[in-house]
């Protein structure tokens, strides 16, 4: 079984196990003591699954429970009966927010990689968060449009900017940039390591990792 579909198959079956439960948002604050979740925010190309894959080593090194949600991989799963309209990038952010909240509510670590391009659907997210007491931090990986363009690993810049791709984020769909992100992550100038580490040393600043005698 390949990563994607065990990233869906887990996905999908944490929401078939709360809906069984039928668990309500009073009884998820009963459960286990949550972790929290970082959100990995920024352009396509901008490094957010390169810098959390990293940060995830670093954190499976110290027994620190970790669980990746790639925006990529849901969207072949659990997402993908939705299209890069308004409507569904708001519902696709939502649902990965919600799913992000089911593992951090049993004691992991939620460490989402996706671009989520409205500052709306961002602060619900973190308003759902924060109304059940899981700790949300945002890293907005700030990687500029040329960086992200002269990288385009999968050739959808050029695209986009041939008329190819339709409503692609940064060249013909907006993203709006996080105004209180928990950290700016620049990472054109940084090897991955560099940031992990970044990000690492202000979760443990935040208390959700504890730091390494």
């Amino acid at each position: 079984m390949d990563l994607a579909s065990q990233a869906n198959g887990l996905a999908a079956g944490a929401v078939g196990m709360v809906a069984q439960q039928a668990t309500t948002d009073s009884t998820i604050k009963e459960m286990a003591v949550p972790k929290g979740t970082v959100w990995f925010t920024g352009l396509s190309g901008a490094g957010k699954t390169t810098v959390a894959t990293t940060l995830k080593g670093i954190l499976d090194a110290q027994d620190v429970r970790t669980f990746m949600l790639d925006g990529d991989l849901l969207r072949e799963g659990l997402n993908s009966d939705l299209t890069f309209s308004d409507d569904d990038r708001i519902e696709n952010v939502r649902r990965v927010g919600e799913v992000a909240l089911l593992f951090a509510t049993v004691g992991h670590l939620s460490l989402v990689t996706v671009i989520s391009p409205y500052a709306d659907g961002r602060e619900r997210v973190r308003s759902r968060h924060t109304t059940l007491g899981i700790p949300f931090v945002e890293v907005f990986v700030a990687t500029p449009l040329a960086e992200c363009e002269s990288r385009d690993p999968k050739g959808l810049y050029a695209r986009a900017r041939r008329g190819e791709v339709t409503r692609f984020t940064g060249i013909s769909a907006p993203y709006e940039e996080p105004d209180d992100a928990e950290l700016k992550l620049v990472t054109h100038d940084k090897t991955p390591m560099e940031s992990a580490l970044e990000v690492l040393a202000l979760l443990e600043a935040q208390g959700l990792v504890t730091p390494e005698a």
